[in-house]
């Protein structure tokens, strides 16, 4: 691991790609685990049990587990923030969840029917168990990996290097999805083919967290210092309410976008985490048909992302969002009104990746610029509580939705009021201004 460095240079091109390339690694997790296989996986393991486990429907079980985990980092992220402001750890920090979210990930191999002991009532169980810890350590590394931005990119390049993150993300995360999809092509047992493909999430996790952002990110030392006498915890509970309450009185701007953000990513969370049991269970989509569709929205995503980037250049970031909103609030009409087979999933697909990349990078870029110097963390821990795959009132509206009406397709028109509500609070947020009241220069800047 490298040394703390006092003068590390901002814009160094060496320690860019190794930031890029831990989207590169982590993203295997959030494709085939959370948007591919794990969700279709449980929800045959519980529906071949024929009972409600723990009194939840089989369609709503994954949903639920998604939105647990969440509430879970609701409460956790924005501590986590704080210890990587306020101690020269963030670096560590982020490299010990990101490991222990891929190990959680590999041990998801050995969820079967049928396990000794605990049968697959109980295998179901363990599989949502494991998933929730996975996915907790997974949002605690992107906190201080966010966090990373504004200390190795200057403004005026920051949608540009946020994009190109994504889009190194997608192309990782794409090729595993490729090997796995050859996995379920050739392999005669398609359970035994979809935990390991679900393990060699974790494995590639692990394996390009170690070889890029282990040996290139540089830790730099905290500028901010606990008062004496305070712990890190009680001082961490004490600063969520300092920073809420910054938000509200020092800096309104940032408080409505970190609320919109909240609202409309809920939405495309949910979408790109139920998106395949909605297929499985609504159209009857194979498991190799639905990793053939994640991995072609990979792809298309790669380009989507870049796309974003030039036009945030020409328009700006908060422009461009509001564009990809107004997709994705289409895709959730066309999802209920339309979808009815393999082909029209398929172009569904296309869409969907031409606007997930773009929206989510320039997202993160845009609140980068918003938010206070040395506090970069705490102010990430608070963004991702509803980043990728990590949304809760999505999932919760959609499971219950599913658990009411026993049909993810209705279901589907709970996540059209995330978008138009998300709009409607993006439109009056004041870029310039919210770059000003955090300290920032909006010179150069886009807007």
């Amino acid at each position: 691991m490298s040394v703390t460095a006092t003068n590390a240079p901002i814009n160094d091109k060496r320690e860019i790609f190794g930031w890029m390339m831990y989207d590169w690694g982590n993203s295997a997790f959030s494709t085939t685990v959370v948007t591919a296989l794990l969700g279709p996986y449980i929800a045959s393991l519980a529906e071949s049990t024929d009972s409600y486990i723990l009194g939840i429907d089989p369609a709503a079980l994954y949903p639920f587990s998604v939105s647990l985990s969440v509430f879970l980092q609701v409460l956790f992220l924005p501590l986590v923030g704080t210890a990587a402001d306020y101690t020269p750890n963030k670096k560590r920090l982020m490299l010990n969840f990101a490991y222990a979210g891929a190990i959680t990930t590999m041990l998801l191999f050995v969820v079967k029917p049928d396990m000794a002991l605990i049968g697959t009532e109980g295998a179901v169980a363990l599989g949502c168990i494991l998933f929730i810890i996975a996915n907790l350590c997974f949002g605690a590394a992107i906190v201080a990996y966010n966090s990373y931005l504004p200390e190795i990119a200057s403004p005026d390049k920051r949608d540009d290097i946020s994009s190109k993150g994504w889009a190194a993300g997608y192309i990782g995360g794409g090729v595993l999805l490729a090997i796995n999809f050859g996995m379920l092509s050739v392999m005669s047992d398609t359970g035994l083919a979809v935990r390991l493909s679900i393990a060699s999430a974790g494995l590639w996790w692990l394996v390009f967290t170690w070889l890029y952002p282990h040996k290139r990110l540089v830790q730099r030392p905290a500028n901010n210092k606990l008062p004496e006498g305070a712990s890190l915890w009680t001082f961490g509970f004490k600063e969520i309410f300092v920073t809420l309450n910054e938000m509200r009185t020092k800096m309104p701007e940032t408080g409505r976008y970190l609320l919109a953000y909240l609202v409309y990513n809920d939405g495309i969370q949910t979408i790109i985490a139920v998106s395949t049991v909605f297929a499985a269970l609504e159209l009857g989509t194979s498991s190799e048909t639905l990793l053939l569709l994640v991995l072609m929205i990979q792809f298309v995503a790669f380009g989507g992302a870049l796309l974003f980037g030039w036009l945030a250049k020409q328009i700006g970031a908060k422009r461009s969002i509001l564009i990809g909103l107004f997709v994705w609030a289409g895709l959730a009409i066309y999802a209920f009104a339309i979808l009815s087979n393999d082909t029209e999933l398929f172009v569904m697909g296309a869409v969907l990746g031409i606007v997930m990349g773009g929206t989510q990078a320039l997202s993160r870029s845009l609140f980068s610029q918003m938010i206070p110097e040395d506090s970069e963390a705490e102010y990430f821990g608070f963004y991702e509580i509803s980043e990728r795959g990590t949304s809760w009132l999505g999932p919760l509206f959609f499971g219950l939705a599913a658990q009411i009406t026993g049909s993810q397709r209705i279901a589907i028109l709970s996540l059209i009021l995330f978008f138009v509500l998300g709009i409607a609070l993006l439109i009056p947020v004041n870029v310039r201004k919210a770059m000003e009241d955090s300290g920032n220069d909006p010179t150069g800047v886009v807007l």
